[in-house]
């Protein structure tokens, strides 16, 4: 029988973890002098005597490592269990939101998705609107840790191809996991502390630089503004796609770097795949831009950098309406979310290396038509790719596209229109933000969805956080069985 027991004890030390994050908030709330402190003094108080509970009674079940069951139920039930906790200052306090959509937005906020059912954030207590940020840069540096430790282990999605990359070489170049751990926190802090000073220097508030630090290096999205990104402009707009990019780029190699080896940095092909891409969506949009607004070509290459970069990167902050840019640049923009960043970052979606092993398995495939009695290998970052890595990411962009179907016609029959069900699925399982349309689009939010469209999403939301697979791997009778 599944011992749930080292489970439960870990997901109780985040619970408890959680807890103690909702302190920040109350102490800002309280200097503000607003009397909404004592909303996160309680959630606090639920939430870290919840979680010290339930890691007491599992503790006797303590071992020295997880097995396989246990490692795919806990990476599911973390993301599940924590937005029931992160979702109780947004029923408690100001905002006294119904259940649905508390937990919708702390889904979002953990998952860094960014997508909102929240509205007139300008006039919420600062407490709400720094919790909602502390929200997704928790959920970042935690799906960092998942990429790194648990996907390549579970062999989920192509991600065991960065086993040897993430451990083994680091045995030789590297300090050991654990302290890996610890340097990727810190490298993490340490960039948001940096993006936070950046924004004070080009002119954000404090309050704002400080936010927007914590939702930019998660690459979540949420503003403190309806406008998002909207509310500000000029160079604001460079500073955050700079560090969208650092984001978005695996921390592994960050984490090389501070460890004086630098080569690998400047020669992952991911890296250069992902900047690349990047610059040459930023060229193609700023020729479109120019030919709809002539003479404006800064403002125009500005406007285009900022929002693919946003866009790629799954961050979702908006700084115009692009529906009103035409079809071609919205359909563009549809299919740039869908890209993502490189793995082992705080990006999400499909991810760089799956698109280059796709392609790199399509050349392949087209010179056996021209040569059967070849031998070709598939090959990434100048390595020779496993067979079984191939299938995993080939089963990953089936999967994606299935459920991808499946939750647009789920979508549609609670009574949304194409448009909307497509991108809102799309955004979702992408864990971008915004959606298409005028009412999920970059001008508008989630919050006229109604409540079954809403929990569609917060599970697509969910299985697009943790690479579809290992979430679908716990309802099969196999996983139980063994």
């Amino acid at each position: 029988m599944l011992d749930l027991r080292p489970v439960g004890y870990v997901i109780g030390l985040l619970v408890a973890v959680l807890g103690l994050a909702m302190l920040l908030p109350m102490l800002v709330d309280l200097a503000q002098g607003r009397g909404h402190w004592p909303v996160f003094a309680e959630s606090a108080l639920i939430t870290i005597l919840s979680g010290s509970l339930i890691a007491l009674a599992c503790a006797n079940g303590v071992k020295e490592g997880l097995t396989l069951q246990q490692t795919f139920l806990l990476t599911t039930s973390v993301w599940v269990v924590l937005p029931l906790f992160g979702a109780l200052p947004f029923i408690l306090g100001a905002l006294e939101a119904r259940f649905v959509d508390a937990y919708f937005e702390a889904m979002s906020g953990l998952t860094t998705t960014g997508s909102t059912v929240f509205t007139q954030l300008g006039t919420q207590p600062k407490g709400i609107l720094l919790w909602r940020g502390i929200l997704q840069w928790l959920g970042g540096i935690g799906i960092i840790v998942v990429a790194m430790v648990f996907l390549p282990e579970l062999r989920v999605g192509g991600m065991q191809i960065f086993r040897s990359e993430a451990f083994e070489t680091m045995g030789k170049i590297l300090p050991r996991a654990g302290q890996i751990a610890s340097q990727i926190s810190t490298i993490y802090l340490g960039l948001t502390m940096v993006c936070a000073l950046a924004y004070l220097v080009f002119g954000m508030e404090p309050f704002d630089a400080s936010v927007h630090a914590l939702t930019t290096v998660s690459t979540g999205g949420f503003s403190t503004y309806d406008a998002s990104f909207g509310a500000f402009s000029g160079n604001l707009e460079y500073v955050a796609s700079v560090f969208m990019i650092l984001a978005a780029l695996p921390f592994v190699r960050y984490v090389q770097m501070v460890n004086g080896s630098f080569q690998p940095f400047w020669k992952d092909t991911q890296i250069q795949v992902f900047l690349l891409t990047i610059f040459i969506l930023a060229v193609v949009m700023t020729i479109c831009l120019t030919q709809i607004f002539p003479h404006h070509w800064s403002k125009s290459f500005r406007e285009a950098l900022f929002n693919i970069t946003s866009i790629i990167t799954g961050t979702g902050y908006a700084s115009v309406d692009y529906m009103t840019w035409g079809p071609f640049l919205i359909a563009l923009f549809f299919f740039i979310g869908l890209i993502g960043g490189c793995a082992g970052s705080t990006a999400c979606s499909i991810k760089i290396f799956r698109y280059q092993l796709l392609f790199a398995s399509i050349r392949m495939q087209l010179r056996k038509i021209r040569s059967p009695n070849g031998v070709f290998v598939v090959r990434y970052d100048r390595r020779p790719v496993s067979e079984d890595v191939l299938s995993s990411v080939m089963s990953f962009f089936m999967f994606f596209v299935v459920t991808l179907g499946l939750l647009a016609v789920a979508l549609s029959l609670t009574g949304l229109d194409f448009v909307t069900s497509v991108s809102g699925a799309a955004t979702a399982l992408a864990n971008v933000g915004p959606g298409l349309g005028d009412q999920i689009g970059p001008a508008g939010n989630f919050s006229g969805l109604n409540d079954t469209a809403k929990w569609l999403l917060t599970l697509g939301m969910l299985l697009g956080r943790l690479e579809l697979l290992a979430v679908y791997a716990i309802f099969t009778v196999h996983f139980w069985r063994n």
